[in-house]
């Protein structure tokens, strides 16, 4: 497969810091707009916050963050010299990636939404739901634990910190 020049790699890395600065700094403002929460005393303005936690997540920024990422790691592995599975660093970023985007399309993304739909049933009383609490408090803490898990990653990307797969070979002399 043809490689992409030098200047076509640092476009493809540029892409793919935008990409993920998209869906760490979303997924951060995200777990920041759960502050907002305290001490409202209207629903609409709760299901209005719900409501912005979703679109937040699902239209603009994290969900095409993560898809954003994933296809420019793609990129990154058939056009350059990484490759998919080379180091094992490498590896590492491509288990986390789509552990976290798998994770975030069956629990996080299904919690928020059942968070809005409640919300926007029940209005206020819904911080006086069982099912709406259950849902917040797993969005909350497992969203809070993905995002130190990819801001993790992030430093693995620059430290590269496992040597590589293939072992050196000693030269006899």
């Amino acid at each position: 497969m043809q490689k992409l020049s030098a200047n076509g790699v640092k476009w493809l890395k540029g892409f793919h810091l935008i990409a993920v600065a998209c869906w760490v700094g979303g997924a951060v403002s995200l777990i920041s707009l759960y502050f907002l929460k305290a001490g409202i005393t209207d629903g609409r303005v709760l299901y209005g916050i719900n409501q912005s936690l979703h679109h937040v997540d699902m239209s603009i920024v994290v969900v095409p963050g993560a898809i954003g990422s994933l296809l420019t790691g793609l990129a990154y592995s058939l056009f350059t010299n990484w490759g998919f599975f080379k180091h094992n660093w490498l590896t590492f970023k491509w288990i986390v990636t789509l552990v976290a985007i798998v994770f975030g399309t069956l629990f996080l993304g299904p919690w928020e939404s059942t968070m809005m739909e409640i919300s926007g049933k029940l209005g206020i009383a819904s911080l006086g739901d069982a099912a709406y609490l259950y849902n917040q408090k797993m969005n909350l803490w497992f969203g809070a634990l993905q995002v130190l898990i990819l801001m993790g990653t992030i430093f693995v990307s620059i430290l590269k910190p496992w040597k590589s797969k293939k072992k050196t070979k000693k030269t006899i002399a």
